[in-house]
């Protein structure tokens, strides 16, 4: 395997650091030598090593390590995830304890086993590329909310919505885990962001994961991370979920659809504050807080058939109902005033006048997919509307009186062989028949839930 990285040299005496020179250049791919440590600044930026070997005495006759102290501060300033080994001569153990505490990594002795010098350093430099990755797993993260900031802000003046704002405002400032409850799309994600984004860990990450989305097989991997070869595609350390959430948020999307079998390994990260990645021996603890959500009802997880008691008990500290918007059927009108202006800019398009007529019946309709299927249906109308106002035939809402029940499909219905509608009327009657539960719909239809989802958009439901 060929040699990688750099190491980084520090010390003033050119034997001592071509002796290290030498016996570490097969292990890297540039070893670069200073014998002052006023180079240090610039040899960082120039090089960005994987690893610096400092020695902790530079002038003549001089013990104190005050030299080598000063140089470690410097390097931990102009970068804190910086691995320093630090050198002293024999008997400066002391020296090597008090640099440990300020920020070195490890440290060797003069004269040094050859041995040891080689397996520490070569240790330190694996810690970096650990840090690298951990803190570029961390700014994709960073970067990925930023990117994925929802532009549906958690709207609603009803007295149902009311009262989950009202428990917002009280929760949102503490480090309690929730749960939230909801049908699919009444906004479980929004309420999660809306606590992240008012709590002290605003300025951490937030990461969402969809339990449901999460393969059997590589659950452990994806939340807790993996060592390189842990497995056959294990190519490379990659940091679990709860690490790349460290110090922010961590959603963890359908908790419901969790295997019982797996339920008792998240049980136990919540319970130490750490986790095991795959193919290591060694714990690392994490800080973050936990917001979960499901769609099952609270009888549901009350069936410990279905959802450990003790895991509900860690998950639920706080509980938020999210209510249908069929209970908050006054807040239908400025959903829809949000939404058909959100896509009117998003298209360009000008914005069409919604006759009262047509906003008194999309205010009555059951809207099964809740808040979901109303932004579907506003962004589909802002498409397709081509007068001054919309019409109803811009809105894909059944013509019979809108209600939460089934819709009764006509029978000569049975004779149309188009596709396309046969389709959207078999997707139609299977998420009415299991209100809306993308889950039980789709295992029903032979589907995963990304394709049923896929399905739901191109049919306008």
């Amino acid at each position: 395997m060929a040699a990688t990285g750099t190491a980084l040299i520090v010390d003033d005496d050119a034997d001592v650091a071509l002796s290290a020179r030498l016996l570490l250049r097969p292990f890297f791919a540039e070893v670069v030598v200073a014998h002052d440590p006023a180079a240090i600044p610039a040899l960082l930026a120039a090089h960005d090593p994987d690893v610096v070997l400092l020695d902790m005495n530079f002038a003549r006759g001089q013990s104190s390590g005050a030299e080598g102290f000063r140089a470690l501060e410097a390097i931990r300033t102009i970068d804190p995830n910086s691995v320093v080994v630090v050198i002293t001569a024999y008997g400066g153990v002391n020296i090597a304890v008090e640099a440990m505490k300020r920020g070195a990594t490890d440290f060797v002795t003069k004269p040094w086993d050859n041995e040891r010098l080689v397996a520490t350093v070569k240790t330190a430099a694996a810690l970096r590329g650990s840090r690298r990755e951990a803190t570029h797993a961390r700014q994709q993260v960073a970067e990925i909310a930023g990117v994925a900031r929802p532009d549906s802000p958690l709207l609603g003046a009803s007295p149902a919505m009311c009262a989950v704002h009202a428990l917002v405002d009280r929760v949102a400032p503490t480090d309690a885990n929730v749960l939230v409850l909801g049908e699919n799309g009444t906004g479980k994600e929004l309420i999660a962001r809306e606590l992240h984004a008012r709590s002290r860990r605003a300025g951490g990450p937030f990461l969402s994961v969809d339990l449901g989305a999460v393969a059997e097989t590589l659950f452990d991997s994806e939340l807790f991370g993996h060592k390189k070869g842990a497995f056959t595609d294990a190519r490379a350390d990659r940091i679990g979920r709860f690490q790349a959430a460290d110090g922010g948020t961590l959603f963890l999307d359908e908790i419901g659809n969790l295997p019982l079998h797996l339920q008792p390994k998240l049980l136990t990260a919540l319970e130490q504050r750490q986790v095991t990645p795959v193919g290591s021996n060694r714990s690392v603890p994490f800080d973050v807080r936990v917001i979960a959500a499901t769609n099952l009802s609270p009888a549901m997880l009350a069936d410990e058939r279905r959802f450990r008691p003790d895991l509900l008990f860690r998950l639920n500290t706080v509980e938020i109902l999210l209510p249908p918007l069929r209970e908050r059927r006054e807040d239908v009108p400025l959903l829809l005033n949000h939404y058909l202006a959100l896509y009117a800019r998003k298209y360009g398009k000008p914005l069409p006048t919604l006759p009262a007529s047509l906003a008194g019946q999309l205010a009555s309709y059951g809207w099964p997919g809740n808040v979901r299927a109303l932004r579907h249906a506003a962004e589909r109308a802002i498409i397709l509307a081509t007068g001054d106002s919309f019409s109803a035939d811009d809105f894909p809402l059944p013509r019979v009186a809108p209600t939460v029940a089934p819709a009764v499909v006509p029978a000569e219905a049975d004779s149309d062989m188009n596709l396309e509608r046969s389709e959207r009327r078999i997707i139609e009657r299977v998420l009415q028949k299991h209100a809306y539960n993308i889950s039980t719909a789709a295992a029903e239809l032979g589907l995963t839930r990304g394709s049923l989802y896929r399905r739901m958009e191109k049919h306008g439901l």
